[in-house]
């Protein structure tokens, strides 16, 4: 493919959503930074985006069906990197990441696009998919890296991989009522997973149904989610930067991870619910280009990583709005592009890079045709 071939067909609907939320980000950035009258994380998110901006084109370049023969081998570095984490220290109260000296490099971020990567090459063959025994793999393949992360612990990337598994199922052809199974087996072990997690953990998701929306503000892990509330109620419909701040207490602004967790926050307060209703649209139509891109490509591996794609920035995406609104239970989840954090941006970036790599080469390459049979 020449240049201009590339320029023409580079699918700048993504391009324009990926740089629209990122700036969305930024904004919302800044303003933690003002209302907390110290740091530099803005400044760091710019120079990261002036890095992963260049790495999503130069994720295009390549032809993606490359990645095939080494999905699994990658899938197995992110796994042992899993495990590497245990062997520093402890940072925020999590095993997380890896020091790398001028950068803290966080595993779990490659493990969901390298967990992508394997499933679609395993999916890619109706014969793993098309009996309940071939979709055990699939879930056991899933339930690995799902553990180690809730391990670390982080239960938000922990929460991303069976939305991605579901999807992935039924975009490869499924059989329905073996997707039921397999969601009536995930269930079943669901009390395994919660004997699994932390007692910070079990606390957050207790939190959510025991909410108070009124009166001062609760002690634990109550207090992230009273305060998220209250943050964006004092954005109202225009934000602060245009109306003024609502209050003159800044006690009122304060909220833990405020560039990172709760970043939906910030824009919330600064751009009000106008802010907040225009990043969602970008979301939709992001994600809506992305299934686009699934829809037109014929080649089965291809279409199983838009699918996957799409459905981890769009669970995530999900999962992190509705934390910061009392729907979800507070997790450790960024919200895509416009959350503060270096490994977090670059893979949204390079997972999107993949998308439109995807885009550029939607022919076939192998000899029967994918996905045409029925249900059942």
């Amino acid at each position: 493919m020449n240049r201009g071939e590339w320029f023409r067909r580079l699918p700048w609907m993504i391009v324009f959503c990926t740089v629209s939320l990122a700036l969305c980000g930024l904004s919302g950035i800044a303003h933690g930074d003002a209302l907390a009258g110290e740091g530099a994380f803005f400044e760091r998110q710019v120079v990261w985006l002036v890095i992963s901006l260049p790495a999503m084109l130069a994720a295009t370049l390549v032809p993606y069906q490359l990645f095939k023969r080494n999905s699994y081998l990658l899938f197995g570095i992110s796994l042992v990197l899993l495990l590497a984490v245990y062997f520093f220290p402890i940072r925020n109260g999590s095993h997380r990441w890896i020091p790398l000296g001028v950068m803290n490099f966080q595993p779990s971020e490659l493990a969901k696009l390298a967990y992508i990567l394997a499933l679609a090459r395993y999916l890619m063959y109706r014969a793993n998919y098309r009996n309940l025994t071939g979709l055990l793999v699939p879930f056991l393949l899933s339930l690995v890296p799902l553990a180690l992360i809730l391990r670390e612990p982080d239960l938000g990337t922990a929460m991303l991989f069976l939305p991605v598994l579901f999807a992935m199922l039924f975009a490869a052809g499924a059989r329905t009522r073996h997707l039921v199974s397999i969601a009536c087996l995930g269930i079943a072990v669901l009390p395994l997973l919660w004997m699994g997690m932390s007692a910070e953990q079990k606390s957050r998701i207790v939190t959510l149904f025991v909410q108070q929306d009124s009166g001062r503000a609760p002690a634990g892990d109550g207090y992230h989610l009273h305060q998220s509330k209250q943050v964006i109620a004092l954005g109202g419909v225009w934000g602060s930067e245009t109306t003024g701040m609502a209050v003159d207490d800044p006690r009122a602004y304060h909220l833990p991870a405020a560039r990172t967790d709760f970043i939906f926050c910030m824009i919330g307060e600064r751009w009000g619910l106008v802010g907040c209703a225009v990043m969602l649209v970008l979301y939709l139509f992001l994600f809506a280009r992305g299934l686009a891109v699934a829809a037109s490509t014929r080649e089965p591996f291809g279409r199983l990583i838009a699918v996957g794609i799409v459905a981890l920035l769009a669970a995530q995406t999900v999962i992190n709005t509705g934390m910061v609104v009392g729907l979800m239970p507070i997790t450790g989840l960024t919200l895509p592009l416009a959350s503060y954090g270096g490994s977090s941006l670059l893979f949204t970036c390079v997972a999107l890079g993949l998308l439109m790599n995807v885009a550029l080469r939607p022919g076939y390459h192998i000899a029967s045709e994918p996905f045409r049979f029925s249900r059942g």
